[in-house]
């Protein structure tokens, strides 16, 4: 009786052992999904895990290596060759392509989870050639200060990496707050001209610059035009007599800011600037607050660090204990991992 109670408990003890084993395969092989809205304000299904990510802008890839998933990246934008000091880890990764478009066999070569890129860029045919893959597409900006939060959390939790979301959040928050607190006293805010790398391109209303302008206690002359980029005319400019003139500028105009040691291609496209004929009326230009800010920080992760000059400029008395490039210098080395160098505005 002994050894028949002895056998039917060693069976029940194999079953069991079985009925496990099964439960652990099969909770190891399910992927399970999670509910986030992208940035075009879509609530999209994200199969994960996500464990080898495609990404097409600089913009993601900085929040990506900010939360310390940089080994996920199997390919990249192909204009990251072209500022090689700032990606010392990424920059040999294979390149596909760019936030306009990209090299479909390649990326699916890499077999990625996931590809990420802009909301509008590259158009909505991207997700119909990639599906029979089984590669998903991600789209979460990172170019807009009032949108940063929620998509550095959506990214969190698609990489499961949520501490670290919860920590760069935490950190952009508490400097906004700094920042507001000191201009809260102000009553006039400056008219300010923001012209982007073109000759007389603007930002108005929906752009990154115009919402860059408004957290940094500005008033945007083109904030009542219909368009987030419209083009204007120099006479438009000299009726609205700006008291600052703020000039953006990319690659196409000087070299990548993280690489540059002196300030001279910043200071040759303000002198061009100030001799354009009959701005000499305008008030920015006599007073002398006209200045150029690096594309690196002007919206994208590092528009803080831009929204924190622009309101130096506007307000120098308010705040004269700020310093942007102290946190520049504290967001390069702390979530990006790399030394603080390079020019990015003059004057400073």
């Amino acid at each position: 009786m002994k050894k028949y109670i002895v056998t039917i408990s060693i069976l029940i003890l194999f079953f069991y052992s079985l009925v496990s084993a099964e439960g652990i395969t099969g909770q190891a092989t399910e992927r399970k999904s999670i509910r986030i809205r992208d940035a075009g304000g879509r609530f999209v299904e994200v199969r994960l895990p996500v464990k080898r990510l495609v990404v097409l802008t600089s913009d993601a890839l900085e929040i990506i290596r900010a939360l310390g998933a940089e080994d996920l990246v199997a390919g990249v934008y192909s204009d990251i060759a072209e500022d090689p000091l700032f990606w010392p880890k990424l920059k040999d990764k294979p390149k596909v392509g760019s936030w306009k478009g990209l090299n479909y066999e390649l990326v699916v070569e890499l077999n990625p989870d996931a590809v990420l890129c802009y909301a509008q860029r590259p158009g909505r045919d991207m997700e119909k050639k990639l599906k029979p893959f089984g590669i998903q597409v991600i789209r979460l900006d990172f170019f807009k200060l009032d949108n940063l939060e929620k998509e550095v959390e959506a990214l969190g939790r698609i990489l499961q990496k949520e501490k670290e979301a919860r920590e760069l959040i935490a950190w952009y928050r508490n400097n906004l707050n700094q920042m507001r607190e000191m201009l809260r006293n102000v009553t006039s805010r400056p008219d300010v001209y923001i012209e982007g790398d073109s000759n007389y391109h603007t930002t108005g209303p929906g752009s990154g610059g115009h919402c860059m302008c408004a957290l940094a206690g500005g008033h945007n002359i083109a904030s009542n035009l219909s368009i987030p980029y419209p083009e204007v005319t120099p006479e438009w400019i000299l009726m609205r007599d700006p008291n600052v003139i703020v000039k953006v500028t990319t690659r196409s105009t000087c070299d990548t800011c993280y690489a540059m040691t002196g300030v001279g291609a910043l200071k040759n496209i303000r002198n061009r600037i100030m001799a354009r004929p009959a701005w000499d009326h305008i008030g920015a230009v006599k007073e002398g607050k006209i200045y150029v800010i690096a594309n690196e920080i002007w919206t994208g992760p590092r528009a803080i660090i831009g929204t924190s000059y622009l309101a130096k400029w506007f307000y120098p008395d308010f705040l004269k204990a700020f310093d942007p490039e102290a946190l520049h210098k504290e967001y390069l080395e702390n979530f990006q991992g790399i030394k603080y160098q390079g020019v990015y505005v003059y004057p400073n």
